[in-house]
C-alpha cells in the first residue's frame, strides 16, 4: 500500500511539473565544435531524462554481464548448501531412530556436499558410532579437534570414545585439553576433578576445584564441601608431614565441621601434640553434627592415661551431643562396661534392643558374659549377632569400605561416600532375643 501511495506522489509531482513547464515555455541553445543546437525546453528535458535512462540501463546490464559468473556460483552453492543441511537433518533422524544404514548414507551424502561443515563432521562421527565403527568415529573426531571451530566438539567425542574402550589415560588427557582451551566447559572441569582425584593427586584436584569456582561451575556451598574433602584426602595421603595434615585438617573443619575424617584425624593429631583442650573442641563440635564410631574412639583416647571410670564420664559428656543417636548408646556401653558399670550399659543399650544391629548384640554378648558369666545367654546374642542388620558402614556406588576416601574408586565423584547401612543388608533378620529387662544388673 505505502509504495502504491508512493507512486502516485511521484506521477502527480510529475504532472504538475510537466504543467508548470508548459505553462513557462523556453529555448535551449548548446554550441559545441562548431555546432548549434536549439530546441525547446521540454524537449530538452525529456533527452536529458532518456538519456539518464539510457545510462542507467546500459551500466546494469553490464554490471549483471561481468557479475554473472559470481552469482552463477552462489546460487550454486546455495544449492549443495540447502541439500547438505537436508541430508544433516535427515541424518539426524535416522541417527534418532537407530537406523545405522540410513544414517551413514546420509553422512556421506553431507560430508561430500559440505565437507568441511561441522554439523556433516559431527553426523559422519555419530553414524559411525552407531555403527559400531569405533576407528572411523576415532577419526572424525581427532579432525574435528585439529580444527579451531570443533576443537572442543571433537575433544568431547574422543573423551566418551575413551571412556567406552576403557582407557583412562586418553580420557583424561582429552579432558585436559578440553578444560585448559574452555575453563568453563562443565563436562571437561568435572572429569579433570575426578580424574585427578582417582589418581591421588589433591594437589591438582584442589587447582581444579579452585579453577571449577573462579568458572563459576560449583555454588559456594559445594565449593567448601569438596574443599573439605580434598584437603582431607591430602592430609590422609602419607604425602605430606604430620604438622602440615594437621593444617589440612584444621582448615577443612572450618569449611565443613562435621566432616568426620577431618576432625577423626585432627583430633589425634592434635592431641599427638598435646593440644587436649582443642582436640576435645573438635571431636565435640564434629559429633554433634554426625555421632560416628571413629569421633568415639578418637574421644576415647584423648587422654590415654585416665582411669576407665574416668573415660566414662568423657564418653556420657559426648553421648548428651546426640542423645538420641545409637552410636551414643553404644559408646556409653562400651565405656561403661570397661568400667565394669554394668547397670550403666545395660540400660544404655536396653532401649535399641528391639532391632539390634551387629555391633549392639556383640556388646550384649560382652555384657552377659562380664557382667554374670552367663556363657549361654552371651552365645545366644553371638548368634543373633550374626544375623542382625550390619551397622553402618562407609558406601558408595554400591562398594562397601572399611575406611573413607575422599572420591568414589567407581565413579571418582567427590565426597561419595556416605555413612549408613548397605542396602543390601536392609532386608529384616531373624528372631529377636528377648532380654530380661526385669532383670537386676546388680544380681548378674
Amino acid at each position: 500500500m505505502l509504495r502504491v501511495l508512493l507512486f502516485l506522489a511521484a506521477v502527480t509531482a510529475l504532472a504538475f511539473g510537466a504543467a508548470w513547464l508548459a505553462d513557462r515555455p523556453g529555448d535551449i541553445a548548446i554550441t559545441w565544435l562548431g555546432y548549434q543546437v536549439e530546441t525547446s525546453v521540454m524537449v530538452g528535458l525529456a533527452a536529458l531524462v532518456t538519456l539518464v535512462v539510457v545510462v542507467i540501463l546500459v551500466w546494469t546490464i553490464l554490471r549483471a554481464i561481468v557479475k554473472a559468473p559470481a552469482a552463477f556460483a552462489a546460487r550454486r552453492l546455495d544449492k549443495r548448501a540447502r541439500k547438505a543441511y537436508k541430508a544433516i537433518s535427515q541424518g539426524i533422524v535416522a541417527i534418532g531412530a537407530g537406523d545405522a544404514l540410513a544414517a551413514r548414507r546420509f553422512a556421506n551424502e553431507a560430508q561430500r556436499l559440505a565437507p568441511k561443515e561441522p554439523l556433516a563432521l559431527l553426523l559422519g562421527a555419530q553414524a559411525a558410532q552407531i555403527g559400531g565403527n569405533a576407528a572411523e568415529a576415532e577419526r572424525t573426531f581427532r579432525a574435528m579437534a585439529a580444527r579451531e571451530d570443533t576443537k572442543l566438539l571433537g575433544l568431547h567425542g574422543l573423551f566418551i570414545e575413551a571412556q567406552r574402550s576403557d582407557n583412562a589415560a586418553a580420557a583424561r588427557a582429552f579432558a585436559e585439553d578440553a578444560a585448559r582451551a574452555a575453563p568453563n566447559l562443565a563436562w571437561a572441569a568435572e572429569a579433570v576433578l575426578q580424574y585427578r582425584c582417582a589418581a591421588g593427586d589433591w594437589t591438582g584436584a584442589l587447582a581444579a576445584l579452585e579453577r571449577n569456582m573462579r568458572s563459576k561451575l560449583v555454588d559456594r556451598d559445594t565449593y567448601k564441601r569438596q574443599r573439605a574433602v580434598l584437603l582431607t584426602g591430602r592430609a590422609l595421603s602419607g604425602e605430606v608431614d604430620a604438622e602440615m595434615s594437621k593444617a589440612l585438617v584444621l582448615e577443612a573443619l572450618k569449611l565443613s565441621p562435621g566432616l568426620v575424617p577431618a576432625a577423626s584425624l585432627a583430633g589425634r593429631l592434635l592431641t599427638e601434640s598435646g593440644q587436649t583442650r582443642k582436640a576435645t573442641k573438635v571431636v565435640e563440635t564434629a559429633y554433634a553434627i554426625n555421632p560416628h564410631p571413629d569421633l568415639v574412639e578418637t574421644y576415647a583416647n584423648i587422654f590415654p592415661n585416665e582411669s576407665n571410670r574416668d573415660r566414662l564420664g568423657r564418653i556420657r559428656t559426648l553421648a548428651k551431643l546426640a542423645p538420641n543417636a545409637p552410636e551414643s548408646a553404644m559408646a556409653v556401653a562400651r565405656a561403661a562396661i570397661d568400667a565394669q558399670e554394668f547397670a550403666s550399659a545395660r540400660s544404655s543399650l536396653t532401649p535399641m534392643l528391639t532391632m539390634p544391629t551387629q555391633r549392639m548384640a556383640t556388646l550384649m554378648a560382652e555384657l552377659e558374659e562380664k557382667e554374670g558369666g552367663d556363657v549361654g545367654r552371651s552365645r545366644e546374642w553371638m548368634r543373633r549377632a550374626l544375623q542382625a542388620t550390619r551397622d553402618p558402614t562407609w558406601t558408595a556406588d554400591g562398594l562397601v569400605s572399611a575406611k573413607w576416601m575422599p572420591a568414589s574408586p567407581i565413579s571418582g565423584r567427590i565426597d561419595a561416600f556416605e555413612w549408613r547401612i548397605p542396602i543390601a543388608d536392609l532386608a529384616p533378620q531373624g528372631p529377636v532375643i528377648e532380654h530380661d529387662q526385669g532383670r537386676p544388673a546388680a544380681a548378674a
